[in-house]
């Protein structure tokens, strides 16, 4: 095993005992990077020198007896939407290619106070406004998109550039790549994780969080993202919780969780494979310990409205001077989406927030006889690069960037935390599982997502070297 495809919990107690220094961990990191980023493009920038130098601080701090906790060393991706002081924050657009922050998001401070080694920006959709992060090519088929927008920290932690990778999530940006890559990723409650010095997308569908290759590492680095910060309005003020330590507690333990079963909207139009990936996961979960309750989704007629018209005009708020002044550094489909949403009236928007209120007493309701809901990520696993239609058996035509996203917007729209769980592969390529939990349950959400892992190990994707 090379030192890049280790887990957290790995890395950690390795270089706890000597075996692996932080460096090693991360020129092995470094040496992934340059071994298959011809064949990926996932990362924007590699910050190889100052990478070597942070691992050179920690190992000189173990040296020194100085305490580390466990994301000490280890190699993190951060999106292109995280400003990294000095490191030019770009959100894979020419619009923003000279702009370099002065000083570290809240969240990639937290990382480097916790030890973490940053070794690049990773490609998102540009300025996240799309599913697919058509830069960055899927390791498991590089002839397949690897989600989006955070497609290129998905793509890097599956193929072992990175154990780590940073990701937002505004219509279901951290959960539809880590499904199309086959990772872990994690969409924490909204205002649990800082996205002071990040670039938004609609600020109050905006969430940050990890993607990983395990359940327990995602817990890790929740461990240290999460956090009040006054400089974020939307931050809530929580005592911490240990996820790390909760999830480990939890191993050997019966699930006891009441999953719902959606009875509509997540069952309509699912690959037949997908469906099934799925069932079989809810069926494992059952064996050890969950029980499963059959709910029906209310307001399932009104989430794409309510979502199109939130993300439209929030983000033609933020992009306004930068489109009047520079709309021709835009791509063409970035562009026309932000123009769109600049068409979009005030009553309707305040509409859409109402709506949105009503569906989240709605939900509040339905989670009183259950803790979680299980569903698909995505209807259909990772299309190829030259996206198309898809013909349903019913006779419907879905345009497949469409599709990919069509499950993921509730869980922004209500603030909920959800766990994107690979569960199966069709095709193959990996078919992910969400579980959606009430505000603030993380934890529990975290814990199921290890039990299964523990009867279901990951599979990794091929050598992505030599295509």
């Amino acid at each position: 095993m090379q030192h890049y495809e280790l887990t957290i919990q790995e890395a950690a107690q390795r270089m706890a005992e000597g075996s692996l220094t932080a460096v090693e961990l991360t020129e092995s990191s470094l040496d992934r990077i340059g071994e298959v980023e011809p064949a990926l493009n996932a990362f924007v920038a590699v910050t190889g020198e100052a990478a070597l130098r942070q691992a050179e601080e920690v190992d000189a701090a173990r040296r020194a007896g100085v305490p580390l906790g466990p994301l000490a060393g280890i190699p993190i991706g951060v999106k292109d939407l995280y400003d990294m002081d000095g490191i030019p924050t770009t959100s894979s657009s020419k619009v923003r290619a000279d702009y370099v922050p002065d000083r570290d998001s809240a969240a990639v401070d937290n990382l480097r106070r916790a030890g973490s080694v940053l070794v690049g920006k990773t490609h998102t959709h540009e300025f996240a406004y799309g599913g697919i992060t058509p830069t960055t090519r899927n390791p498991w088929n590089t002839g397949h998109i690897p989600g989006g927008s955070s497609g290129g920290s998905a793509a890097a932690v599956a193929a072992g550039e990175c154990m780590v990778g940073l990701g937002s999530d505004t219509g279901g940006s951290i959960r539809m790549p880590a499904a199309a890559c086959g990772v872990f990723g994690i969409k924490p409650t909204y205002g649990l994780v800082s996205r002071r010095g990040v670039t938004s997308l609609s600020w109050s569908l905006d969430h940050l969080g990890p993607l990983t290759r395990t359940a327990l590492d995602s817990a890790y680095v929740l461990d240290a993202m999460a956090g009040y910060d006054s400089g974020d309005p939307a931050s809530a003020d929580r005592p911490p919780v240990p996820y790390a330590d909760g999830v480990l507690a939890a191993a050997g333990r019966d699930v006891d969780l009441r999953i719902g079963i959606p009875q509509n909207y997540f069952t309509d139009r699912v690959q037949p494979e997908v469906q099934e990936a799925v069932e079989r996961a809810v069926e494992e979960l059952v064996g050890l310990g969950a029980t499963t309750v059959p709910v029906e989704i209310p307001f399932a007629a009104e989430f794409a409205a309510v979502s199109r018209l939130i993300v439209g005009a929030e983000a033609a708020a933020y992009h306004r001077t930068m489109l009047r002044d520079r709309a021709d550094l835009y791509t063409d489909q970035v562009r026309t989406a932000i123009e769109t949403g600049s068409l979009v009236m005030a009553t309707d928007y305040i509409d859409a927030l109402r709506v949105r209120a009503l569906i989240q007493d709605a939900w509040k309701t339905m989670f009183e006889g259950i803790d979680c809901l299980a569903a698909p990520v995505s209807p259909i696993v990772a299309p190829p690069v030259e996206l198309g239609p898809i013909e349903w058996p019913d006779g419907t035509v879905e345009e497949s960037a469409r599709a990919i996203g069509r499950f993921s917007a509730p869980a922004n729209q209500l603030g909920l935390p959800a766990v994107a769980v690979p569960v199966g592969i069709a095709d193959g390529m990996p078919i992910g599982m969400q579980l959606i939990g009430r505000p603030f349950s993380e934890l529990p959400l975290l814990c199921a997502a290890a039990a299964y892992e523990s009867l279901s190990p990951v599979r990794r994707p091929i050598d992505v070297s030599v295509h």
